[in-house]
């Protein structure tokens, strides 16, 4: 299937993971986006340990939901697959070649680093650019994914009348997002090492960028389910009321100190654990400041309690701040949510991309 398609004046992005269904759909004139729609839509299912969603019926019925809460009209989008289920290497080929040369070389080349047999997997590439090591030499950044793991995806879109038009990773997607943080102008982020730790239900995720581009992910078990299990064991309640509890609030006095607090420590620690990998890695790059995203993100003063822990600046992102809004769009409401739309929008911006046959 074709991962790239052409460009289109609304754009729909849709982030599937283990317990949602984030919808944005984003226009735009320009360098200039306006939201014209969103939803969340929550939902529990099986997965496997490598992240594949099996459940097709729950996805497309979760996908269903958040389309008729949209209102969106749109037929077409973008979806992702978890960086942790795809091999990306860089590979470098001569710029004296042809595009039909290119392709076929790439095709030899791409053949090394797929330990699967090519009817398995869906692979594609982007140019980089010229080596900085080798004018006459041009880096390729080559993407392959088993290719079950994209079908599941496009099949439950299909089910809720969908046609997915592009496949991304959800790393690049945070990649495109992360242009749009205010902390992230090109006058302030040119040469900038940023961390992004995304904290979702199950799982996080520390991708460290420089200049802009993805240098380095890592991939913890640890999120908001966690804070649920905290709850449900410290009050006494079902798993169920403890999640509804903990975003309906409702909770007494003490839930601050003898709950939060001890979450927010934990996870302060396993980004502070993430982070250490990283410097083991020997990339020999300072962190200037972290930008904190998923549903933990939106914890009331965790992005200063993080801070303080590690010692650096750290923000809660939100990629809309300078976005204008449809009149079916309540800001303050999208604002709240903001840091678990961050790959739900990077998919929508990933939806205007020129055809890249």
């Amino acid at each position: 299937m074709k991962w790239f398609n052409k460009k289109y004046r609304n754009s729909l992005g849709i982030d599937i993971s283990s317990v949602a269904i984030k919808l944005i759909e984003l226009s735009n004139s320009g360098a200039h986006y306006k939201v014209e729609s969103y939803a969340i839509t929550p939902f529990f299912q099986a997965t496997t340990s490598d992240s594949i969603l099996t459940n097709t019926n729950a996805i497309s019925d979760a996908v269903k939901t958040a389309i008729s809460n949209s209102k969106t009209k749109l037929k077409k989008a973008t979806i992702a697959v978890p960086g942790s289920t795809v091999i990306t290497k860089t590979i470098s080929i001569p710029s004296s070649l042809t595009d039909t040369e290119m392709e076929e070389q790439i095709m030899i080349e791409a053949d090394q680093y797929i330990p699967y047999s090519l009817d398995e997997v869906n692979f594609d590439f982007e140019v980089q650019g010229v080596s900085k090591n080798n004018p006459e030499i041009l880096d390729v950044l080559l993407v392959i994914s088993r290719r079950e793991i994209v079908n599941y995806r496009v099949n439950a879109l299909m089910r809720a009348g969908l046609k997915t038009s592009i496949v991304d990773v959800d790393t690049f997607a945070m990649e495109n997002a992360f242009s749009l943080l205010p902390e992230c102008s090109q006058t302030s982020h040119n040469s900038k090492t940023v961390a992004i730790a995304d904290i979702g239900a199950t799982l996080s995720t520390l991708t460290i960028l420089h200049n802009g581009r993805v240098i380095y992910t890592r991939d913890q078990e640890f999120g908001g389910q966690q804070l649920t299990e905290a709850i449900q064991h410290h009050y006494g309640l079902s798993y169920e009321k403890a999640g509804l509890t903990k975003i309906q609030g409702g909770l007494p006095d003490n839930y601050q100190i003898n709950v939060i607090d001890p979450f927010k420590d934990a996870m302060a620690q396993q980004i502070q654990r993430s982070l250490q990998f990283f410097v083991s890695s020997k990339m020999n790059r300072n962190i200037d400041y972290m930008v904190l995203a998923g549903g933990c993100a939106s914890i009331k003063g965790v992005d200063g309690f993080i801070e303080n822990y590690l010692g650096m600046p750290v923000h809660i992102a939100n990629p809309f701040i300078n976005m204008n809004f449809s009149h079916k769009v309540a800001p303050d409401k999208l604002y709240a949510i903001a840091p678990r739309m961050m790959i739900a929008c990077g998919l929508a911006m990933r939806g205007f991309d020129d055809d890249k046959d």
